[in-house]
């Protein structure tokens, strides 16, 4: 069973949404595009107590706020979710609400003719909605799911019921991860659903009430507590004549089986020893972070294994869990799911997804729209190798994506800016401060292409490059949004012909003494003596020799403002301007210079 596509329509920040979802899938966005919101109109369609929550929605869940037009007339909220792969046995009990999926076409088969349903790639799919509306007469909120296939004659559909969302089977784990409704028994708990699944119903309440009926907490009368009560009962005696509020005593809980399920709490052990030797257990919510979430993901794939054909929805698997138990987690939960869906900021979490599994989302005066990703141009499957996939998946989770044409430039140019950022906080941001990736399209050639692709993804896209031949120059200016051409071919040259002769002559000495300046090159060995032009060309066969291995970035890290490339300092000029508002600007100037007076 999986979800295929979803309809949202005026659900909190989402006007209008049709997304499609590949199987297993993981949505990258930048903060408040409207991941979160995707699981939650899921949740609204599929959980199965979440309409037993009060009030299923409430004024702030509507688009905007509004759930009335301006005649008065209400705004109602609409989620539709259309799931195939469904077992034999969920098919056998939804077969009166049964529709068709074209799998090749990704749409659903309308009308006749009935031999459509037999060609390849066609499946039984289940098409549920969610409805949510202002109700004028008794001036609230209702909400209530539906199978939106047949439509009765007077225009309703049959309800979906907590019973048949029981057998889809749908978990949603959101980020704030506390573990009480993990391990804990309230009702719909992961333990609870865990003992359900097993089929297991412990046959303990009863006997843990009697128990603690025997249980007299604080009677010993030379504590104090039972002369307060008494005293009590005095008291009430004297207004009422009757034998009520006879005998007061404290136990332990309400003593019953509702109140129990609510207090009864895991104790884990902490590692600690006792002065006798005994392991000291502590509540599960005194456990660390990373503790409580692997314990909570591990309840989740339990479900799973026990359960089988069940959808995951989770937000960032990653809080507080290092990178290979994020992986192991991942791969646990997609083997043993039906679908899993995530949300993440990490690029532990993307790795693990084939690229047209990502899902970039973005959303625009409330239309959201997702994209696959893809993979990047001239990169094929054999060659999307580690280091390729750790920088793609940190480009697809930024808002902004910097193209330097080659190893070089993506080396120097993060480097350089935090170079400026540190000397001048006020005027300079480092890339990573802006929310800039920067990925390295390895030759000019492919600059265009990955500035159409990152384009199409919805990126705001920057290029910086060489001094290009006129068709060149028009392909690339094309496709990028903001694109930064040098003014001479070769970036060793840019960094060797803009930089001053005191930072030149400084690197060049310090490469000398420190036996830095390889062998083959001690013909043209820096001394004090050369003049600027034959220290210049030394350089420039230097950083030819070296390139790709970081040296250009190493000479920008020791220049200041004015040592460094005119070209160099007005490109990142340039894009802190672009990609920071004005009262951003100030914010980021302010933060600057409250860091400088703490320094």
């Amino acid at each position: 069973m999986k979800i295929v596509k979803m309809q949202i329509n005026n659900f909190r920040g989402i006007k209008e949404s049709h997304l499609f979802f590949p199987g297993h899938t993981v949505l990258v966005g930048d903060n408040n595009t409207g991941k979160s919101t995707v699981l939650e109109a899921i949740d609204l369609v599929l959980g199965p107590e979440r309409l037993s929550r009060r009030p299923i929605i409430d004024e702030h869940d509507f688009y905007a706020g509004q759930y009335l037009d301006n005649e008065e007339n209400t705004i109602g909220i609409f989620i539709e979710a259309i799931i195939i792969d469904l077992s034999i046995e969920q098919q056998r009990h939804f077969r009166n609400h049964l529709e068709w999926w074209d799998t090749v076409i990704g749409l659903l088969i309308e009308g006749p003719p009935p031999e459509a349903t037999d060609r390849d790639g066609v499946v039984a799919a289940l098409r549920l909605g969610f409805k949510g509306n202002y109700d004028v007469e008794e001036d609230d909120f209702t909400g209530a799911t539906f199978f939106m296939s047949p439509k009765k004659e007077d225009g309703t559909y049959d309800t979906f019921s907590t019973r048949d969302k029981r057998l889809c089977g749908f978990l949603y784990l959101r980020t704030l991860r506390t573990g009480t409704r993990a391990l804990s028994l309230e009702r719909g708990s992961l333990l609870d659903i865990i003992l359900r699944l097993k089929e297991l119903r412990p046959q303990m309440w009863e006997n843990v009430l009697e128990q603690l009926r025997s249980v007299s907490v604080a009677s010993d009368p030379d504590i104090g507590i039972s002369d307060v009560l008494e005293s009590v009962q005095t008291a009430v005696r004297s207004l009422v004549p009757i034998e009520c509020a006879d005998a007061p005593t404290m136990r332990v809980s309400q003593l019953t089986r509702e109140h129990l399920r609510k207090i009864l709490t895991v104790f884990l052990g902490t590692g600690s020893l006792r002065d006798d030797g005994a392991e000291y257990a502590a509540p599960f919510h005194h456990q660390g972070t990373g503790t409580i979430n692997t314990l909570v993901l591990s309840l989740l794939s339990m479900i799973a294994e026990l359960k089988q054909n069940v959808i995951f929805a989770m937000e960032e698997p990653e809080i507080a869990i290092p990178p290979h138990t994020q992986k192991r987690i991942i791969n646990s939960i997609i083997a043993k799911s039906a679908q899993a869906i995530f949300t993440s900021h990490s690029p532990y979490v993307l790795e693990e997804f084939d690229p047209s599994h990502i899902v970039v989302v973005n959303r625009n005066n409330g239309i959201l729209t997702g994209t696959p990703a893809q993979y990047p141009p001239s990169v094929k499957q054999k060659m999307y190798r580690e280091e390729v996939k750790r920088r793609f998946c940190e480009s697809l989770l930024a808002r902004r994506v910097l193209i330097a044409e080659g190893r070089t430039e993506y080396d120097a140019f993060p480097v350089a800016a935090r170079r400026l950022h540190v000397l001048l906080p006020n005027e300079y941001t480092s890339l990573e401060g802006l929310g800039i990736a920067i990925i390295n399209a390895e030759t000019d050639s492919q600059v265009a292409s990955l500035g159409e692709y990152f384009n199409k993804l919805g990126k705001t896209v920057f290029a910086v490059f060489d001094k290009q031949i006129e068709k060149s120059r028009d392909n690339i200016i094309g496709v990028i949004d903001y694109a930064f051409e040098a003014s001479e071919k070769g970036f060793e040259n840019i960094v060797v012909n803009g930089s001053s002769e005191t930072a030149l002559r400084r690197y060049a000495v310090f490469l000398a003494n420190n036996n830095e300046w390889p062998a083959h090159l001690d013909a043209i060995k820096p001394t004090s003596e050369m003049t600027i032009e034959d220290l210049k060309t030394s350089l420039k066969s230097y950083f030819k020799w070296s390139k790709g291995s970081g040296t250009a970035a190493d000479f920008l890290n020791q220049c200041t403002e004015n040592e460094m490339p005119g070209y160099i300092v007005k490109v990142l000029k340039e894009i802190r301007s672009i990609s920071a508002p004005t009262n951003q600007l100030e914010m980021i100037d302010e933060a600057a210079e409250e860091l400088a007076v703490t320094e």
